[in-house]
């Protein structure tokens, strides 16, 4: 009887559990109805990560020297 119950309590457990996955899976599924999409990737040129990085170079070089006594 003891063995009867504690199967019961955890079967109940089991399915409270995945009514939960299955509310929480529904909560960050996409909205729509094609299914799940390619993310978008952004995709620069090296050309454009060297400007990138050569403007914030030089910006941060000019807040140094503007900020020396």
């Amino acid at each position: 009887m003891r063995a009867a119950f504690s199967i019961l309590g955890l079967v109940i457990v089991l399915a409270i559990v995945l009514l939960s996955a299955k509310k929480q899976m529904q909560a960050v599924a996409p909205s729509s109805g094609t299914g799940a999409s390619a993310p978008i990737v952004n995709r620069a040129t090296p050309a454009a990560v060297k400007a990138e990085v050569q403007s914030a170079m030089d910006m941060a070089a000019s807040a140094a020297s503007a900020n020396e006594p």
